[in-house]
């Protein structure tokens, strides 16, 4: 007895030392100098661990914490998660984007899967999630499972699956920075083709999935990634399901942030969820500095209400990109020339001479004009994207038409007569919607109106029309540089907004506080608001009720992903560490701005 006491001992004591092996920092303890042996792991054949059997598949290489955080395909691998024992785990060497799963061998339909955390990392398995695909690459992968608590310990937590489809291929992805450090998994279910009647969500919002080619990260705003994508929604029972299709990311500043925005480009054109277009590109908002995760849908909104000629569409979703779950977007319209988008004649390269090269024109006073391949500088300076016709196909006689006219209606504003009914500038400009757009900017807070304004100008139209309203993901009170709106005694853009030139704040300035007739129209259009068209306290909060109920699950794991709700990002102006607090703002600054816009129209 007493000869197998001490390698007893050392062996118990090496184990929980491998054990305890990795702490939250991943700093590799000191190995003690007792003579340890690699382990050696599961066979990778097939495995039976009382559910379905299959061949062990996934990431190839683990991490060997023993070792200096070596790479390494014999200690703490993928095939610990099948071989029954709570203690042994699979470690992935890289910390993201990792997986274990089963080569099933033929399809069938999970109903069951059950998984346990490494011992001492319980929180490391909250949000991986779980796919079957019919490739073995994984390319038409769909999600059947995202974990949102943490695991149990030395115990199997189960979950049903509400997932129609049969599926050869199964496996669990890691979640961001975790290493996959699972001890158990299992899937259950039975054999067969199974259907496409039920798919599962994540929340009670619709859910995007989005698989690029070769599993690659978006990392350019001008190379598409060819892409499987799917969305899911009412309650599973709708699926859209498309190959070929282009991802590539999109936006300025929302460009930088960690949580990054997407556009797709399908193959051909789709109508998303119960949008009124139907059309290739569509965008994904990702709303990152925008903890409420509503204020582009308010500000919607509002434009809605106020009836410009079009407002656009947008719905959140839950977004998972080759595996990972990245968090609660808004599925949006691209901003382009459609007869249920920007209704406006879509011109052709041929069309040179009038009355055809009049129109129609989408273009954007725009402070990134200079990074636009299609782009302009009025005779003010004010810089102007032309958006449509695209940068690839317009000519050069449609540039210096649209650009020509766009300088006459600026001349007019400047001009000695800009108040003439017949000389002056609405001659080229349309003051309905003008105003309409200026209300939203204005009644939501929003520093950045006149940073960015589309505008159009159809064919045989004499008149720039202003719209649609985009961008107000630093409105409402979220912009350190004009919190708190309420203290500003004047309009915003006429005290601290930014603008894309001077000679734009100066263009609003002629219309807003020079012209008397249009700023008596703009009291009429503002009473009409008031009185007819839900421009009130009561309406506006109890949509941003409805809206946070609607986001509520969905933003809770938005934040376990982007763990953000107390810090200050992008321009926020504080951190107030909680969503209802969050919303709270939103909720104030509406019972403090309608009056106050009240004051500033009517003085």
């Amino acid at each position: 007895m007493k000869r197998h006491f001490f390698p007893l001992i050392v062996v118990l004591f090496a184990a929980f030392m491998v054990a305890c092996s990795e702490d939250s920092s991943e700093t590799p303890p000191v190995t003690p100098e007792i003579p340890t042996t690699p382990s050696t792991p599961v066979p990778e054949e097939t495995v039976k661990n009382g559910s379905i059997e299959g061949k062990i598949i996934g990431t190839q290489w683990s991490v060997d914490y023993d070792n200096n955080n070596a790479k390494s395909d014999r200690v703490n691998t993928k095939g610990n998660v099948f071989d029954g024992d709570f203690n042994t785990y699979f470690a992935s060497y890289d910390r993201s984007g990792t997986w274990v799963g089963l080569d099933l061998g033929e399809k069938y339909v999970i109903n069951k899967i059950g998984y346990s955390p490494r011992i001492s990392q319980k929180d490391r398995v909250r949000l991986a999630v779980i796919e079957g695909a019919n490739e073995a690459d994984f390319s038409d992968a769909i999600p059947i499972y995202l974990i949102k608590e943490e695991g149990v310990e030395n115990q199997m937590t189960y979950a049903e699956i509400n997932c129609s489809r049969g599926f050869r291929y199964v496996r669990y992805v890691g979640p961001n920075d975790d290493r996959c450090n699972l001890a158990e998994l299992a899937f259950y279910g039975e054999k067969g083709e199974g259907d496409d009647s039920q798919f599962y969500q994540i929340t009670n919002l619709p859910i995007v999935v989005i698989n690029t080619e070769g599993a690659q990260e978006v990392t350019s705003k001008e190379d598409e990634l060819s892409s499987v994508v799917y969305i899911i929604s009412e309650e599973g029972k709708k699926l859209l399901a498309t190959k070929d299709t282009g991802v590539r990311g999109r936006g300025n500043a929302s460009w930088g942030f960690p949580k990054k925005p997407y556009r797709l480009k399908f193959d051909e054109k789709q109508q998303l969820l119960d949008a009124p277009a139907k059309a290739k590109k569509w965008t994904l908002i990702n709303n990152y500095g925008d903890k409420t995760l509503m204020r582009n849908m308010i500000a919607f909104e509002i434009s809605r209400r106020l009836g410009l000629a079009y407002t656009p569409y947008c719905h959140p979703v839950d977004v998972v990109l080759n595996g990972e779950y990245r968090g609660c977007y808004q599925l949006c319209d691209q901003i382009e020339v459609n007869k249920n988008r920007v209704n406006i004649t879509e011109m052709e390269p041929e069309d040179t001479a009038l009355p055809e090269l009049s129109g129609g024109y989408l273009i954007e006073i725009d402070a990134y004009a200079s990074g636009e391949a299609s782009h302009f500088y009025s005779n003010q300076g004010a810089p102007v994207t032309i958006k449509s016709p695209d940068d690839d196909e317009i000519v050069s006689v449609q540039t210096r038409y649209i650009t020509d006219y766009f300088n006459k209606m600026e001349n007019t504003i400047f001009s000695a007569s800009y108040a003439n009914e017949e000389k002056g500038y609405r001659r080229y400009l349309d003051l309905d919607s003008f105003l309409k757009h200026f209300m939203v900017g204005e009644l939501s807070g929003n520093t950045d109106t006149y940073w960015s304004v589309y505008m159009t100008k159809d064919r045989e139209s004499d008149k720039f029309f202003t719209g649609p309203v985009w961008d107000f993901d630093i409105a409402f009170d979220n912009d350190q540089r004009t919190y708190p709106v309420d203290h500003l005694p004047d309009f915003i853009y006429a005290t601290v907004g930014s603008v894309a030139s001077e000679s734009v704040r100066n263009m609003v300035n002629v219309i807003i506080k020079k012209d008397e007739a249009a700023r008596q129209r703009l009291l009429e259009l503002w009473n009409i608001a008031r009185n007819e068209q839900g421009i009130d306290e009561a309406s506006l909060l109890d949509y941003v009720n409805q809206t946070a109920e609607l986001l509520d699950e969905s933003q809770r794991l938005n934040f376990l992903r982007w763990d953000i709700l107390s810090q200050r990002v992008h321009e926020n102006p504080q951190a107030l560490g909680t969503y209802e607090k969050e919303v709270d703002v939103v909720r104030n600054f509406i019972n403090k701005r309608v009056p106050k816009m009240d004051a500033l129209i009517g003085r």
